[in-house]
C-alpha cells in the first residue's frame, strides 16, 4: 500500500465534485493569488493537476514548478491541464525519495498528508520543510476536525472515505493527523485560513 491512486485516477475528479462538489478545487486555487511572479514552486501530490491551471490564471508564465506525483495516471492526467506557460517537471516517484538542491519560494501539499501514517507523515514534513526558503510559503491544504461545527458527520464521512480506499488497498492512514503542532513546532506563522464544505476542509498558507 503505497498511497498511490493509480485505480481510481480516471474517476478522481467525478467522484470528489459527488462528495465534495467544486470545495476540494476552491480549497486549492483559492488562495494562489499569493503566490508571486518568477517563484520555484514544488508541488506534491497534485492529483489530476487543478492546481495547475490555477497557477496559470494568477501567474500565466514565469514559474519554475516542480510536480511530484506517485501515481503515473495521475501524471498523465496533469501533464494534460493548460498551464501557461510556466516550466512544469513532472516527476513520477512518491516524495520520500526526491532530492533536489533547489530552495523553493513555495511548497503546495494538497489533500497530502491525510493519506499518511504519522510516523511518514513526520518524515515528509521534515523532507519539505528541509527544502523551503526561509520566508518561503507552504500551503496546506487537507481535511479538518477541529472545528466542534458539525462533528459527527465530519468523523462519518471521514471514516467512509479511509474505509473505501482500504478496500481498494490505496492507503495506508487509518485516522486524520493534525499538522497544525508540526508547524507551530518550526515556528511557521499562518497568513491566511479558509474553510470549505462546512469547516470539513481547510486551506492554511504558512510562512517559514
Amino acid at each position: 500500500m503505497n498511497n498511490n491512486y493509480d485505480k481510481i485516477a480516471r474517476h478522481y475528479d467525478t467522484l470528489s465534485r459527488l462528495v465534495f462538489f467544486k470545495s476540494q478545487v476552491n480549497a486549492q486555487v483559492n488562495q494562489l493569488h499569493y503566490i508571486q511572479k518568477d517563484s520555484n514552486v514544488l508541488i506534491v501530490g497534485g492529483g489530476t493537476g487543478w492546481v495547475l491551471e490555477g497557477l496559470a490564471k494568477v501567474q500565466p508564465a514565469g514559474l519554475k514548478i516542480v510536480y511530484v506525483e506517485i501515481s503515473a495516471k495521475m501524471i498523465e492526467l496533469s501533464k494534460a491541464r493548460n498551464y501557461g506557460g510556466n516550466e512544469v517537471v513532472f516527476l513520477n516517484q512518491g516524495i520520500e525519495t526526491f532530492t533536489t538542491e533547489i530552495q523553493f519560494d513555495v511548497i503546495l501539499t494538497p489533500f497530502l498528508f491525510d493519506n499518511f501514517s504519522k510516523k511518514r507523515a513526520v518524515k515528509v514534513f521534515e523532507l519539505l520543510d528541509g527544502f523551503l526558503k526561509k520566508n518561503g510559503s507552504w500551503f496546506l491544504v487537507d481535511f479538518s476536525l477541529n472545528k466542534t461545527n458539525g462533528q459527527w458527520w465530519k468523523r462519518f464521512l471521514l471514516k467512509s472515505m479511509y474505509s473505501f480506499f482500504k478496500l481498494l488497498g490505496i492507503v495506508e492512514a487509518r485516522n486524520l493527523i493534525d499538522m497544525h503542532p508540526f508547524f507551530a513546532a518550526k515556528n511557521y506563522e499562518v497568513v491566511e485560513e479558509r474553510f470549505y464544505y462546512g469547516d470539513f476542509i481547510k486551506g492554511t498558507i504558512y510562512k517559514k
